[in-house]
């Protein structure tokens, strides 16, 4: 099953990951440590609640302008 992960810096140093498919969040120090940390969260959540698979995950970003910006 291919899930998404978005990761942010977070306040403290490190990374945030989180998946918006299953609402996990977890975070690590490095970018690999933090997805690592996402993906075994993600399985035991999906032990517990199971999911269909429903194919490749569409990703897009967007801009919006702060009042500052515009």
């Amino acid at each position: 099953m291919e899930l998404t992960a978005v990761l942010t810096h977070a306040e403290e140093g490190g990374f945030v990951a989180f998946n918006p498919e299953t609402g996990t969040t977890t975070q690590g120090e490095t970018v690999e440590e933090a997805v690592a940390h996402l993906k075994e969260a993600t399985a035991l959540y999906l032990s517990e609640f199971p999911m269909p698979a429903t194919g490749h995950p569409f990703i897009t970003m967007f801009t919006v302008l702060a009042s500052a910006d515009a």
